[in-house]
């Protein structure tokens, strides 16, 4: 399950906007699939994410985590943001959310 966090933080400003990026083979967005697995904000407001991908051959492996940076990167409050891809852990289907799940019929 994707990790939570306090209302109104960066971090949960974070998860909005990774709420906003799709993986384009998969119509769920990349917090609700499991993909971020850790958003980390100093009291300066440098943020880092870490992130996965569903594959190390995903199509979008040299885009997405660009991507988030960006809109990272664009939320009030950030000085800076980095994005970091993880493989260990490894990606699997139990990462996501009851609601991916169920959007893409695993229930």
């Amino acid at each position: 399950m994707p990790p939570t966090y306090p209302p109104d933080s960066v971090e949960a400003r974070a998860v909005d906007i990774h709420r906003t990026c799709y993986d384009p083979e998969i119509p769920v967005d990349i917090y609700e699939l499991g993909l971020i697995y850790k958003i980390d904000a100093d009291a300066s407001g440098n943020v880092t994410v870490l992130m996965t991908l569903t594959s190390p051959g995903c199509p979008v492996a040299g885009s997405l985590p660009g991507e988030v940076e960006q809109k990272v990167q664009n939320i009030e409050g950030v000085n800076s943001a980095r994005v970091e891809v993880v493989w260990d852990l490894a990606w699997n289907p139990s990462m996501m959310t009851e609601a991916a799940k169920l959007q893409l019929g695993f229930f």
